[in-house]
């Protein structure tokens, strides 16, 4: 059976993420239970993989893997970039930049849905030719 592997990572300090995050998270979630049921069938299991980071990874934040690539890296012309997160600066007690992803002219900082249906099925879509 094929794997589709999805791991997100998430600043998390005394059990609370960002707002961002937390939305990101929401997103994922909904995807991903809908994804399972849908790929089972097909052969393909779905592993996911949530990764709660240290104030100290911060950089890493809010970044999701898919098949160990960043979601940006599987939509032609997507970037990461970052901006300030006022949610984690106050986590953290201090200014906080964190990752966004900018894609056809828009930045991101919570990674909606589309984003991550668009990603999963260029994955997929790699995974059906090999």
């Amino acid at each position: 059976m094929k794997q589709l592997k999805v791991e997100w990572k998430h600043l998390e300090t005394e059990s609370k993420t960002c707002l961002r995050c937390s939305e990101t998270g929401k997103n994922l979630e909904v995807f991903i239970d809908e994804l399972k049921n849908k790929l089972k069938t097909k052969g393909i299991e779905v592993v996911f993989k949530e990764k709660r980071l240290p104030a100290a990874e911060i950089s890493l934040s809010n970044l999701i893997l898919i098949n160990d690539r960043p979601l940006e890296r599987w939509l032609p012309g997507a970037q990461a970039s970052e901006n300030e997160c006022s949610s984690c600066c106050q986590l953290i007690g201090n200014e906080v930049y964190c990752r966004t992803v900018i894609y056809q002219g828009e930045t991101y900082e919570t990674i909606p849905e589309e984003l991550i249906r668009q990603a999963i099925n260029i994955a997929l879509k790699k995974m059906e030719r090999s």
